[in-house]
């Protein structure tokens, strides 16, 4: 008979491919971060690399109210609009997660693209027919403006998180709790809505820091007095080369790390003993 046992070079190759490509890939996602917090703490005048030396003045920069009020106008104005963001796409996510479940599935693949299209649709493309939109309608950029910009484009990320989780939902617990006597809303409170929070922390978590990253929406919709970060720290680096926005990136970073590690502790399902 003959030997069919695996040939260990093409095993050994994938193996190979995967290793390398693998680390390369971490490698390019990691070393941008790297090198931006290493910057972060220059003692130079200016964004270079490798720094001149170890200092924490732009921190304290960025932090001083005086020097870099307009930065935190900038950051009050995104915190405001990614919290306005995540409101409304609660408001829509979270009904249209529910209703999706209790429909056909046919009419669930006809009305789900409708609501993922945002997704595909490139957001400058968006932005600019929003704007234009708006204008034949009446209304100037604004920072609510800029809210329902945001909402339409990354509201779908809480949709989508939410209905990964309803979709491992057994339907039968929410028929248990009416025949036990509960009403819809109680039903609601009490079963649905706990069962789908992980997926509502989960998109409240990418809606709100694609929002507070987002440009270029923010671009055509936000007015003169609504600056936001992404687009000051643009300006900085255009006309200044300020290393405060390697601090920005810096506090934006471990800000982002502190909450994905949160929210895998507290998300994370319970072991199995």
């Amino acid at each position: 008979m003959r030997d069919r046992r695996e040939n260990p070079v093409p095993a050994f190759l994938y193996k190979a491919f995967v290793s390398g490509f693998g680390g390369l890939s971490l490698i390019y996602l990691i070393a941008p971060i790297v090198i931006a917090l290493t910057m972060s703490f220059t003692s130079g005048q200016t964004l270079k690399y490798p720094p001149e030396g170890f200092s924490l003045r732009w921190y304290e920069a960025l932090l001083d109210p005086a020097r870099s009020a307009t930065e935190h106008i900038a950051a009050g104005n995104s915190l405001k609009i990614a919290g306005l963001a995540v409101l409304g796409s609660l408001l829509f996510a979270v009904p249209a997660t529910i209703g999706m479940t209790r429909m056909k599935r046919s009419a669930v693949g006809t009305i789900e693209p409708l609501l993922l299209a945002p997704l595909v649709l490139p957001s400058l493309v968006y932005g600019l027919a929003a704007l234009i939109v708006a204008n034949f309608a009446g209304f100037q950029p604004s920072l609510w403006l800029t809210v329902v910009g945001h909402v339409v484009v990354f509201g779908p990320l809480m949709y989508r998180a939410a209905s990964v989780v309803a979709q491992g939902i057994n339907p039968s617990l929410a028929e248990a709790s009416t025949v036990m006597g509960a009403n819809w809303f109680t039903t609601l409170r009490r079963v649905t809505l706990p069962l789908l929070m992980p997926g509502i922390l989960a998109g409240a978590f990418l809606v709100f820091i694609q929002s507070l990253d987002n440009v270029s929406v923010s671009l055509f919709l936000a007015d003169a007095q609504t600056t936001v970060l992404p687009l000051r720290m643009f300006a900085l680096i255009e006309e200044l080369l300020d290393v405060r926005v390697a601090a920005m990136s810096g506090i934006l970073i471990g800000l982002t790390l502190v909450v994905m590690l949160v929210a895998r502790r507290v998300l994370a399902p319970p072991r199995q003993t």
